[in-house]
């Protein structure tokens, strides 16, 4: 007989005093750090204890007992359920600081390298409505909340009764948090501009009228699996619907559903399709088909003109990605005599950018199909003086690759989350640039990445660019010079 695990204590009366990484808050009892979600600095709370380890644990709040001053209103009638937005309780001019702090914390305490004086961070110049794209699971598991649970009529003695209708269990939205196969409905999401509610909504309802299977994906098995909606500043909207066909009839079905979308919003410019028999969601690998329109839509920055196709990286806060760009460009200081290497150049939106200032941009990215687009934008905006290659970088990026094309003067480099590869950074301080502009998205591997160039660079300026309201997430740019 195994013995039940005794649970851990409620701690009473606790005040929340910091922000920690992750999006979540942080109090101090006794020697113990405790990590908290959905708590702003001020409150005063009950908290459950769920993990503990040697010198920390987390806990999740049972009760409020006073509100902080600093906490905010969230508008969001799914905050705290979805996870996306994790610091809608926090006001925005405190959630720009939390994020400066966390630049600086991370590059000091990583990067443990000389540091100039960090330059206050750019906010964003929406605080909603700022996400150019977003992706919805589908799923025939729908998750209910704990209040939903206890509102259906109970089954039997082993838990509450799902309802009879199995469309109720369907469910357009966002993953829950450690429980994969699990999909929250989204009504309405603040983040995006509202039209991108109204398709997701109108392909749910249409869906579940059309009696269309959801995906099960621990089964592998159901019709409908996955949206993606984009829009541009031209003001043109991309819809990619994820189908999983299991007969010959699937495959009518998808089409009349595309159909209607088509019908109820003729704002779509390029309405796409894919049928994705894989075990994720992922299509790189697919071939992707147009059911009306064209397959990609522009967007535009100062005078140039970017396509963006359905696998196209492109940052998804358009506003802040021209101040984004912009500070890079700056740290760059071309004169127009520099070879540039763009690492990471995705459609080559800095390589383009930066190119009327320099003498030469090579751009490298993995994405074959974002470099055809790199290529076309070049094209489109009639720069002659771009070259891209297509492969991981850790192979294109070579001291052959350096020889043939020549020793850069100026990197810039901006890498997944997951920061630059060793093998990267080992050639990057071989071709000796005299200067490389580091943009991240994870300032924690950007220090990583800075101690390693610690040997040959210096670190002189530092600008924290705020892309995503309401999310801990923050994109820092780094200037680094030769010593």
């Amino acid at each position: 007989m195994t013995r039940k695990k005794k649970p851990f204590p409620i701690l009473e009366d606790i005040e929340i005093t910091d922000i920690a990484a992750e999006g979540k808050s942080l109090a101090r009892v006794d020697d113990m750090v405790v990590f908290v979600p959905y708590a702003v600095p001020g409150d005063i709370v009950d908290l459950q204890i769920l993990k503990k380890k040697h010198h920390y644990c987390e806990a999740s709040v049972v009760k409020y007992k006073k509100f902080s001053e600093k906490r905010a209103t969230p508008p969001c009638e799914h905050f705290g359920i979805c996870g996306g937005c994790a610091w809608q309780i926090l006001p925005y001019e405190e959630q720009l600081k939390a994020k400066q702090q966390q630049v600086k914390d991370q590059l000091t305490r990583i990067a443990k390298v000389e540091l100039p004086e960090i330059n206050p961070i750019l906010g964003s110049v929406k605080q909603f409505e700022y996400r150019n794209k977003i992706e919805f699971g589908c799923s025939n598991k729908r998750w209910f909340t704990r209040g939903e649970l206890d509102n259906m009529p109970p089954k039997s003695d082993e838990g509450p009764q799902l309802r009879a209708d199995a469309s109720a269990n369907n469910a357009i939205g966002f993953h829950i948090r450690g429980a994969f196969d699990k999909i929250y409905p989204i009504h309405k999401c603040h983040l995006m501009e509202d039209l991108h509610n109204e398709i997701r909504n109108f392909i749910d309802e249409t869906a579940n009228q059309m009696h269309m299977s959801f995906y099960d994906i621990r089964a592998q098995h159901g019709m409908l699996r996955d949206i993606m909606i984009r829009n541009s500043n031209t003001g043109e909207w991309m819809v990619l619907i994820q189908f999983h066909y299991d007969t010959p009839e699937d495959i009518q079905a998808g089409q009349a559903l595309l159909e209607q979308v088509a019908t109820r919003f003729p704002q779509i410019s390029s309405l796409l399709y894919v049928d994705n028999q894989k075990g994720n969601d992922t299509f790189n690998d697919l071939e992707i088909q147009t059911y009306r329109g064209k397959d990609f839509i522009y967007e535009e920055m100062e005078e140039l003109r970017f396509k963006v196709g359905v696998k196209s990286f492109y940052q998804t806060n358009t506003e802040q990605a021209y101040r984004l760009y912009s500070v890079a460009r700056d740290f760059a200081s071309l004169t127009g005599d520099e070879l540039v290497y763009d690492l990471y150049t995705g459609t080559g939106t800095i390589a383009n950018f930066v190119a009327k200032e320099a003498k030469q941009v090579i751009g490298i990215e993995y994405v074959e199909d974002a470099i055809e687009d790199a290529k076309v934008n070049s094209q489109i905006n009639q720069i002659s003086n771009t070259l891209f290659y297509a492969g991981d970088m850790k192979n294109i990026l070579t001291s052959d690759f350096v020889a043939e094309h020549g020793r850069p003067d100026v990197i810039i480099t901006d890498p997944p989350r997951a920061g630059m590869h060793p093998d990267v950074v080992s050639v990057i301080l071989n071709a000796e640039p005299q200067r490389i502009v580091y943009v991240s998205c994870n300032p924690a591997t950007q220090a990583r990445d800075l101690a390693q160039l610690d040997q040959k660079y210096s670190v002189r300026k530092v600008q924290p660019v705020d892309m995503f309201p309401h999310t801990p997430h923050v994109e820092n740019v780094v200037l680094l010079v030769k010593k």
